[in-house]
């Protein structure tokens, strides 16, 4: 029997259980309509034997085994895309982005796929569906969902990881898909686990191994947002500010918050969409006109958080009065 779980805003249906996403919704008078087949464990002999195109993307780095981290190709005559990674792990998904399949080598187990299929391979699906979605982390405050947007090592997980310490919920790490809903932009939520690398769970825990590690094969681990509380947001809210994590700083004035012009906001949120490299000119020109829509509605602001990672604290406090700040600034907007 299948598993359907509720996922980015879409219904989820699975071959089997998917690691990360919790227990599945009840029964088929929870699921309402399926949005996204995931097939784990194989791909159809008709795909998994066809010829791909010579139209590709490749990423610019490499794995420890020397391998190309990520290659994407589009099957030959059929709407079909194949993403291969370096450690042989497969996805293959339709062009509408509602079926998956995945398949992954011996040395590799299910929890490893799980990382690949609900970060970059959801992010590249919800591209497909016209979903925008922000490389952030997304915090529930007030009501109201608080983007945190920034690159890799920006501290977008270890912040959001933080606040969640201090009760609040988290929607979603890494990606955070965007929907546009009676005049309202909804952040949808994701799934109950952060994921943060041992030093972040060093310094928010005293010790990395305090949390569970996220695969048997990789030293990054998570927090269990369904533990100790229940911090996960599991329904949409409206965005309420976006905070565009930059380089950390020595200076004493750091953290600190200052407000950024819509030109450039825009640009930086165009810089850290997700799957951005993935998109054709259809998508960049939906993905503009969205984000051009939202940078004149939504309060955006520029973070410079301290190079002590001891002062992560310090930073949720200068955000919190700020996040205060901004929400009244929008509370007429409508919701």
């Amino acid at each position: 029997m299948a598993s359907v779980y509720s996922l980015f805003g879409l219904r989820v249906s699975a071959n089997g259980p998917i690691p990360g996403l919790g227990p599945p919704l009840a029964g088929p008078s929870q699921w309402g309509t399926v949005d996204l087949k995931v097939f784990l464990g194989g791909i159809p002999r008709r795909l998994n034997e066809r010829e791909t195109s010579a139209d590709e993307w490749v990423s610019q780095s490499l794995a420890d085994n020397g391998r190309v981290t990520l290659s994407v190709r589009k099957f030959a005559g059929l709407d079909y895309y194949r993403l291969h990674y370096a450690d042989e792990t497969t996805f293959v998904i339709d062009l509408t982005g509602s079926k998956i399949w995945a398949s992954w080598s011996e040395e590799s187990t299910l929890e490893d796929t799980a990382t690949y299929l609900l970060g970059p391979v959801m992010g590249f699906v919800l591209l497909l569906r016209g979903v925008v979605c922000l490389h952030a982390s997304a915090i529930a405050i007030e009501e109201r969902a608080i983007a945190l947007v920034g690159p890799a090592g920006a501290g977008k997980s270890t912040t959001a990881a933080a606040f969640s310490l201090l009760g609040y919920r988290v929607l979603c790490e890494d990606v955070v898909p965007l929907t546009n809903h009676s005049g309202s932009f909804l952040v949808q939520p994701g799934y109950p686990r952060i994921r943060l690398w041992p030093t972040a769970a060093q310094m928010l825990f005293g010790s990395a191994e305090a949390i569970p590690l996220l695969t048997p094969n990789w030293d990054k681990r998570y927090l269990d947002l369904s533990q100790n509380g229940d911090l996960f947001q599991p329904r949409p809210l409206p965005l309420g500010a976006i905070y565009l994590l930059g380089e950390r700083s020595a200076s004493s004035a750091a953290p600190q918050v200052e407000a950024v012009s819509s030109s450039d906001g825009l640009v930086s949120l165009i810089t850290n969409t997700y799957a951005n490299y993935l998109m054709d000119r259809t998508m960049r020109g939906r993905e503009f006109e969205f984000l051009g829509r939202l940078v004149t509605q939504v309060p955006l602001r520029r973070v410079t958080p301290h190079e002590d990672p001891s002062r992560l604290s310090e930073l949720c406090e200068v955000l919190l009065k700020d996040i205060d700040i901004a929400l009244n600034s929008c509370s007429a907007q409508p919701v």
